[in-house]
């Protein structure tokens, strides 16, 4: 259940139901004015397959704002009028980021700045996430970087919500909760 203003990290492994969890929850945040902001950036048939099955769980009631880097201006734009917003995920976010040649220093700073646009936001946030840090090492360098960054923003934004989920097969978790939940 979700208290206002809150922030809800969804962790998991790939698929965890960590999707699945944060939009039911979200599903029971009372108002009409649903947002959901895509980080997706479909390269290929799969990935477009996806997406499509994603949209169609979410159903006609979440607007979509697609926004593969810049989610701190979005959730600026939508943090007084959404009654919940939905980020769907953080994992692929740094992937883009990545994608364009971030450099660590710029990568922080947009972290920074999405932590500080969601501690002015008036509705329930869901942020879900992959948890990359259980398998192996990864044998080449951007593999490593992007498994370090995804490790660094989940920590991060573990940090900023008020409550962390974790999904392992299906089963949701609380590793995190709030004061009086």
């Amino acid at each position: 259940m979700a208290v206002k203003n809150s922030i809800t990290l969804v962790i998991g492994g790939c698929r965890s139901g960590k999707s699945r969890y944060a939009l039911d929850a979200a599903n029971t945040v009372p108002g009409s004015r649903k947002m959901f902001l895509a980080t997706s950036v479909p390269e290929d048939r799969e990935m477009e397959k996806r997406v499509i099955a994603h949209q169609a769980q979410r159903g006609d009631d979440w607007q979509t704002v697609e926004v593969p880097v810049n989610i701190q201006d979005a959730i600026a734009a939508h943090a007084r009028t959404a009654d919940v917003l939905l980020v769907d995920c953080l994992t692929l976010w740094t992937a883009n980021m990545l994608a364009l040649e971030m450099d660590e220093a710029a990568m922080q700073k947009c972290l920074d700045q999405t932590s500080e646009a969601l501690s002015r936001v008036c509705c329930p946030v869901f942020l879900v996430t992959n948890e990359v840090g259980y398998g192996i090492v990864p044998e080449n360098t951007l593999a490593r970087r992007f498994r370090d960054m995804a490790g660094l923003v989940n920590q991060h934004m573990a940090k900023a919500a008020d409550r962390v989920v974790l999904t392992v097969a299906g089963i949701a978790v609380t590793i995190k909760p709030k004061d009086g939940i």
